[in-house]
């Protein structure tokens, strides 16, 4: 704004960052706290965002059921409503629970919940589905492939080799003119929700070792690549096998995620021509996915599509962070609130109405209700004390 006053020649004051910050967080905390429609076909989307420190913070989005999307597509960031975020010291079964009895007064009971089954959080769904019992609670398909993947993997000697032998080779090229070709960084959570790439990566480079042709591009020898890439020839056949687990479970995943769970639909999954299997592996990781299918989709009344996938808090929580940048070292702050900010629709009217109608001291009460005292601001007083104690030493060698 400032880069366009100056070439238009326009004399107008622009905000600071700060003020753009608080700007968010204010739609945030409107978001947040606006009324939202009682009914009885709300679905509740749960998770826990964890940062630096002890806290966790359960965050509730919503969407009601018949507002879902048509079948074959996806959720948006703009068709979930923030309904609760609860940054708590200490979570277990019965503090999830009771964040989700206080949610009620703004939606009403919920037809589903959808979560991971993270211990506390299954722990609080499941008590409070015995409660309601025409609530019902399913299980995110993507968190089911992945604990299905690393069941299958991580007793997989061949596969823990792989692995090694992948986090050495990178090891090695990454700061060498072999550095195109190195393999993708594997991450430490979340490992078995991305095993893909790292396959690819694997099958790919199989490609170019086959492939005299290929090296040209990288300006070196054959043998130099063979050096660093030739033991993967021994993974050829592993690599074929994997890709097709990967292949089987994907196919289930996207199924789900775009037409949601009813009645019956393992059968339409099973009947997809992509949904086939060649090896003994890959045929019992398909059984394994189809009797799950099978079990959730029993949850559906007859006509009823339930949501089956609770990736798209996911996703809210990854852009929450990329906002953050490096705030996100500092544990929970009042940005959290930034969280409900960037769901929902955001129109001009709805700006301008969180703008008149919540105070910048609304973020400051919330924050002190909430949240109180971050990683940060305990990091900065542990150093100011230290300063201090610094002084005063100075100070007694001074004399």
């Amino acid at each position: 704004m400032l880069l366009l006053s100056t070439f238009l020649n326009i004399n107008f004051t622009t905000p600071s960052w700060y003020s753009g910050r608080i700007w968010l967080l204010r739609l945030g905390y409107y978001k947040l706290t606006r009324p939202k429609v009682i009914a009885d076909d709300w679905i509740w989307i749960v998770d826990h965002s964890v940062q630096w420190g002890k806290e966790k913070c359960l965050a509730i989005l919503g969407i009601r059921q018949s507002q879902l999307p048509a079948a074959d597509t996806i959720l948006c960031h703009e068709d979930v409503e923030p309904l609760a975020l609860f940054p708590v010291t200490k979570s277990n079964g019965d503090v999830v629970y009771a964040q989700l009895q206080e949610t009620i007064s703004k939606t009403g009971v919920p037809k589903q919940i959808i979560s991971d089954h993270g211990t506390d959080v299954k722990s609080g769904i499941e008590r409070f589905c015995q409660e309601f019992t025409d609530t019902v609670f399913v299980y995110d398909i993507t968190h089911k492939a992945a604990t299905v993947l690393k069941r299958e993997l991580s007793t997989d000697y061949k596969w823990i080799e792989f692995i090694r032998l992948a986090t050495s080779t990178r090891k090695q090229v990454q700061q060498t003119q072999l550095a195109a070709i190195a393999p993708p960084n594997q991450r430490s959570k979340a490992r078995y929700m991305n095993v893909e790439p790292l396959i690819k990566w694997g099958l790919d480079k199989l490609c170019l070792l086959d492939n005299p042709n290929g090296f040209s591009c990288l300006e070196c020898t054959r043998d130099h690549i063979t050096l660093k890439l030739g033991w993967l020839t021994d993974f050829r056949r592993d690599l074929e096998e994997w890709k097709e687990l990967i292949h089987i479970i994907k196919e289930a995943e996207t199924f789900i995620k775009f037409q949601g769970i009813y009645r019956n639909c393992h059968i339409d999954l099973m009947m997809l021509p992509t949904f086939k299997a060649k090896t003994l592996r890959a045929m019992r990781i398909k059984t394994e996915m189809l009797d799950f299918v099978e079990q959730e989709s029993k949850k559906a009344s007859k006509d009823e599509r339930l949501l089956g996938t609770s990736e798209i808090i996911e996703s809210v929580f990854g852009k929450m962070k990329r906002l953050e940048h490096d705030q996100a070292k500092s544990g929970f702050t009042v940005f959290i609130l930034s969280l409900a900010a960037i769901v929902s629709k955001t129109t001009t009217e709805i700006v301008h109405e969180a703008l008149e109608t919540v105070p910048t001291k609304k973020i400051h009460e919330w924050f002190k209700d909430n949240i109180g005292k971050s990683v940060q601001a305990k990091r900065m007083q542990v150093n100011n004390w230290i300063k201090d104690q610094e002084q005063k030493q100075n100070q007694k060698y001074a004399f």
